[in-house]
Parts: structure tokens; C-alpha cells; sequence
């Protein structure tokens, strides 16, 4: 069985740091897909204090992470990861659902889901 989304430990350690810079430790991650952008749909990584009855809850390297049951098709698969460069650090996500993605690389749009392209 596919993972619904993959985090890396490198995109783990980097978020559990953001968590105790926020004040946020023992929050919950949310993988997200919201509408715009260019293609239609974007990501969304945040925080929140509970689970609620719409979403799946998944542990990986000592996080909590909760994805819509609404997402979990456009999501499957994906992989979370932090990378450093010389232009310094970021999260990176590579989903394998993603059939068009946008000249600046923030939004997709997949087979199943196109969503409600924005001006970029």
C-alpha cells in the first residue's frame, strides 16, 4: 500500500524545529491542496491543534501529520523533503499525480483534480 504522503526526516526535523520556534510543539502537520495558482491547485503545510472527523492521521519520524480524506487522492504518493542549496533551504514536493505544473513551480494539476486556476 502507497503512502498517502511520505515526510522525509531531513522535511521532519526542519518542521519540528519551525514547531518549537512558533511556540507550536505538539501541534499536527497539515498536507494540504487548496485552489490556485496557475494550474489550479497549490500546496499547503501548516499547523493545527486537532484532528478533525474529515481527516486520516498518519506518524512518521515523530510527527503527527493529518491530510483530508478530500485530498487523499490528489495526494497519494507524495514525497515531502528539505533540501539545502546555495541559495539556502526549502521544502520540496514531488507528487506523482501531478500531470502539469506551472513555470514557477507552485501549483499543479492532476488528472483527477483541476481545480480553479488564479493569476500568478
Amino acid at each position: 500500500m502507497v503512502q498517502v504522503v511520505e515526510i522525509s526526516e531531513a522535511a521532519a526535523f526542519h518542521v519540528k524545529e519551525m514547531m518549537r520556534h512558533n511556540g507550536e510543539e505538539g501541534s499536527l502537520l497539515r498536507v494540504a491542496v487548496n485552489g490556485g495558482g496557475c494550474s489550479g491547485l497549490t500546496y499547503g503545510l501548516g499547523f493545527e491543534p486537532i484532528q478533525s472527523e474529515t481527516d486520516i492521521l498518519l506518524h512518521q519520524h515523530g510527527l503527527q501529520i493529518i491530510v483530508a480524506k478530500d485530498d487523499v487522492d490528489v495526494l497519494e504518493g507524495t514525497q515531502v523533503d528539505y533540501k539545502e542549496s546555495l541559495m539556502g533551504g526549502g521544502f520540496t514536493i514531488e507528487n506523482p499525480n501531478a500531470i502539469l505544473s506551472c513555470g514557477c513551480g507552485t501549483s499543479f494539476r492532476t488528472a483527477k483534480k483541476v481545480g480553479a486556476p488564479a493569476d500568478c
